[in-house]
C-alpha cells in the first residue's frame, strides 16, 4: 500500500475504514430485516424499549458479523487483490467506502479483532437482555459465518450456510417480541429470507466475482455450475422468495390490510425479478452487481409495505 493511500485515511477519516470493514451502508439496509420480521409477527410496531434495544443490538450484530467475514477471509482477500485488484467490484454496494481495508493493509489485524470483539460483545449483551434465545441465535450466526468463509474452496453448498447467517437477524427478532412463536411461521420466514439471500445476494455476488474465484479455485455456485446455471438458480430462488412473501400473509398471526399482497408483488417484481431478467439476458458482472444492489433494498421496501399494510 503506497504512502499517499495511507495518508488519505489518517486521523478522523480512519473511521471510514472501520465502516468499510463492516460494510456499514449494506449493514444499515440489513437492519430492516429484523424490524420486518418482528412486524410480520406482531402486526404493529413493538414497544419503544424493544425498538431502541433491538436497533442497537441488531446494528452491533451486523457490524460484527460483516467485519468477521473480512477477518476470517483476510488471506483469501489479499490473494484476490494480488491476482485481480479491486476493479471488478467497483459497482458493488459493499464498496461504497473502500473494499477489504484489512486485506489492503489499511487496518491492522489487531484493530480488526478489537473492532469485531467490541461490537460482538455489545450485540451479545443486548441479545441476552431481549431473550437468551436471541443470544444463541447470534452466536450460531457468527459460527455459521466462520464456516461459510472456510468453505470457499470446499463446496458450493456454502450458499446454504450463508442463508443461515442472513436469516439469523430475522429469526432472533421474532424471539425478541414473542418467546414462543409458531414453528410454521418461523419455517416460512426462514425459507423466505434464505431464498432472497441465495438468489438476490450470494449467487449474484459470486457471479460478479466469477473470474477472481476461478483463479482462486473457489467452489462457488457460478464456478461449479457455470454462469448459465447460476443465473437459473437466481431466478428460481427469487421466484420462490416472492411466493413465500405471499404465503407469509396467511401464516402470520398478525392481520394486515389488502395492500400487503400487491405491495409485496410490486417490490418483488422491481427489486428481484426485473434485475434478474436483465442478468439472464447478459450474464455480465455489472448486471450481477446491479441485482445484488437492488435486492439489498428488498427487506427495507418490504418493511415499508408491512408498515403501510398494518395501518391500512
Amino acid at each position: 500500500m503506497n504512502s499517499s493511500t495511507l495518508a488519505a485515511y489518517s486521523g478522523f477519516s480512519r473511521i471510514k475504514l472501520f465502516l468499510a470493514l463492516s460494510r456499514t451502508p449494506h449493514a444499515l439496509l440489513d437492519l430492516a430485516t429484523p424490524a420486518l420480521a418482528a412486524m410480520l409477527w406482531l402486526g404493529k410496531i413493538p414497544s419503544p424499549l424493544i425498538v431502541v434495544l433491538g436497533f442497537l443490538t441488531a446494528f452491533a450484530g451486523y457490524t460484527a458479523v460483516y467485519a468477521l467475514n473480512d477477518l476470517v477471509d483476510y488471506q483469501v482477500d489479499r490473494e484476490k487483490i494480488q491476482n485481480c485488484g479491486l476493479s471488478c467490484s467497483d459497482h458493488d454496494l459493499d464498496a461504497v467506502y473502500v473494499r477489504h481495508p484489512l486485506a489492503q493493509g489499511l487496518l491492522s489485524l489487531k484493530e480488526a479483532i478489537l473492532w469485531v470483539s467490541g461490537w460482538a460483545g455489545i450485540a451479545l449483551v443486548g441479545a441476552s437482555i431481549l431473550n437468551p434465545v436471541c443470544a444463541l441465535v447470534f452466536l450460531a450466526g457468527c459460527l455459521a459465518e466462520v464456516v461459510y468463509c472456510l468453505m470457499l474452496r470446499v463446496s458450493p453448498l456454502r450458499i446454504l450456510i450463508s442463508g443461515v447467517v442472513k436469516t439469523a437477524g430475522g429469526i432472533a427478532a421474532v424471539f425478541a417480541v414473542e418467546p414462543n412463536p409458531s414453528l410454521g411461521f418461523l419455517l416460512v420466514l426462514f425459507l423466505w429470507l434464505l431464498s432472497w439471500e441465495i438468489g438476490g445476494q450470494n449467487v449474484p455476488n459470486d457471479l460478479a466475482d466469477l473470474e477472481q474465484d476461478r483463479d482462486l479455485q473457489a467452489r462457488t455456485v457460478p464456478v461449479h455450475l457455470g454462469a448459465k446455471d447460476a443465473v437459473r438458480i437466481v431466478r428460481y430462488s427469487l421466484a420462490l422468495a416472492i411466493g413465500l412473501s405471499m404465503l407469509l400473509f396467511w401464516v402470520t398471526p398478525a392481520a394486515f390490510g389488502g395492500l400487503y399482497l400487491p405491495g409485496a408483488l410490486t417490490a418483488g417484481f422491481f427489486l428481484l425479478l426485473l434485475p434478474a431478467k436483465r442478468l439472464a439476458e447478459t450474464q455480465a458482472a455489472r448486471q450481477a452487481s446491479a441485482l445484488f444492489n437492488c435486492a439489498s433494498y428488498y427487506p427495507l421496501t418490504m418493511l415499508i409495505v408491512v408498515l403501510i399494510s398494518a395501518v391500512g
